[in-house]
């Protein structure tokens, strides 16, 4: 994909629509039919269709959360459309069956990684079931950078996406309207609404994925979808409705009162504009911000207001709902917060973690051990030594919501340099490409991601990184990167 088209036919549009249908009808069945249903379906859609296929996985994985809770048989959609559509890859191209291993630096880094990881965790008692868990967490969203980035895709590829991301947004947005104003009553699975929370979680909208902080995620996704259309469409065509999706999506974002999403969009902003220098686009995104306050955040919390004085109100809402934007930050260093880090927290964890090194310094503990994806399914074979109980997190064990301790808590030393150098062999190739817009764009993402990182378990995040690697594989495949890879001549022309 050299260039980038706005060119898309009605085909196309009915068959992401009909896939969703296919979705929303499955949760309606019981979930073994529902398992197996959606798996002939999107085994053959996938097949047959792998582009559009992958350009499903966008909605799926944003709702996927709902669609759990709604039928749990739709659980694996995703990974089955990935190894689908990568086994058509390689059955395409059994010719050229060499080409399959050409790697860059970055991938090399991240393999050892992965291997080394594994390979520690087995070793220290980790079941495989859980090893193999982990190491798909890790994996399967690098499996799309994989297909995509040695692909030569659809000139619309890109705006389908960022449509679809945009159409996504605008599904969220308006559900988490609904629940901020009706308290958590409406537009939500009933047991969502019977969520006990603080009264500093209360405040804030959880959404369609039932979690601020991955709500605010892929807001800040869809806020950079719609800046991409404005610019691919050079301000002309769907100005008003793209200006408008803009202000709702700033305002959501804001309404998520996550601060850990706040703090790691300004920093892509910093990096980006530092290269960019687009001072231009940096006053559209303050104006945006200015009037999200002013006609979206302001007005909700009001509405919000207004209903409780006339008798709305949620049962399971706690006795005193107070905060803000200013109060998300000043709460942050109170000496209650502190306390409670340090008792069950992120520096609980942190504290946890370094004790962990000090007896693995070189290895770490391996896989599986710690504060991963593959802790919260399997238990742990340390935590007891270090007196870690699954009850100080809600009755289960825990996200580290650490990234890097978590990587120096499994992997010690030699971990820590090989995940160092994944991340430092990919910023140099976006630094490459540094004078175009889109090596910009990613420069600053991986600034944010790294931020991130210090809040969340950010490369186990599925609808975080499921963007991140679809970009930066279209990224790769517009530079030719990689030998060519056949897919889907029919689609690829199709689309052009």
């Amino acid at each position: 994909m050299k260039d980038i088209s706005v060119k898309m036919n009605k085909n196309e549009w009915l068959e992401i629509l009909g896939a969703m249908i296919v979705l929303c009808a499955a949760t309606l069945l019981p979930p073994a039919i529902a398992q197996i249903s959606t798996a002939i379906f999107f085994v053959l859609f996938a097949f047959f269709k792998p582009f559009q296929s992958l350009v499903i996985l966008v909605p799926y994985v944003i709702f996927r959360t709902l669609f759990i809770e709604l039928n749990p048989g739709l659980k694996l959609i995703g990974d089955l459309i990935t190894i689908v559509v990568l086994l058509r890859m390689f059955l395409l191209n059994t010719k050229k069956f060499k080409t399959w291993f050409h790697f860059k630096p970055f991938e090399y880094f991240f393999f050892a990684f992965l291997i080394f990881g594994a390979v520690i965790g087995y070793k220290n008692g980790v079941s495989l079931g859980a090893i193999v868990f982990q190491l798909r967490t890790f994996g399967v969203m690098y499996l799309l950078y994989y297909i995509i980035s040695r692909s030569e895709l659809p000139k619309n590829f890109l705006v389908k996406l960022a449509w679809v991301t945009v159409f996504s947004g605008a599904i969220i947005f308006v559900q988490g309207i609904v629940e901020k104003l009706s308290m958590r009553q409406l537009l939500m699975p009933e047991v969502w609404t019977q969520k006990i929370l603080s009264s500093t979680n209360f405040v804030r909208i959880y959404g369609m994925l039932n979690n601020p902080n991955s709500l605010a995620l892929v807001m800040f996704f869809a806020i950079s979808a719609v800046f991409f259309l404005r610019w691919v469409y050079k301000d002309t065509e769907f100005k008003w409705s793209l200006r408008i999706a803009q202000v709702a999506f700033f305002g959501m974002l804001l309404l998520t009162l996550s601060r850990g999403t706040w703090i790691a969009a300004f920093v892509f902003v910093l990096f980006f504009m530092l290269i960019a220098r687009n001072w231009q686009l940096l006053k559209k995104i303050g104006v945006t911000l200015i009037v999200s306050i002013v006609l979206i955040y302001l007005p909700v919390n009001w509405g919000v207001t207004f209903l409780q004085n006339l008798g709305v109100e949620n049962t399971v809402a706690p006795d005193e709902i107070s905060g803000g934007i200013s109060n998300r930050f000043t709460e942050t260093f109170s000496d209650d917060t502190l306390e409670l880090m340090q008792e069950s927290g992120r520096m609980f964890y942190i504290k946890k973690g370094i004790e962990v090194l000090k007896d693995y310094p070189i290895t770490g503990a391996g896989f599986g051990t710690f504060g991963g994806s593959a802790t919260l399914s399997y238990d742990s074979p340390i935590y007891e030594e270090y007196g870690i109980r699954s009850d100080i997190y809600g009755g289960k064990n825990f996200y580290s919501d650490n990234q890097y301790i978590q990587v120096i808590a499994e992997t010690g030393a030699v971990g820590v340099l090989l995940f160092a150098g994944f991340l430092l062999a990919m910023v140099w190739m976006y630094w490459k490409e540094r004078k175009t817009v889109f090596g910009q764009y990613l420069f600053g993402l991986w600034f944010a991601t790294g931020v991130a990182g210090f809040f969340y378990n950010i490369w186990e995040l599925k609808v975080y990184v499921l963007f991140y690697f679809i970009l930066f594989g279209i990224f790769a495949s517009m530079r030719t990167m990689y030998p060519m890879l056949k897919l889907c001549d029919y689609e690829k022309q199709k689309a052009e």
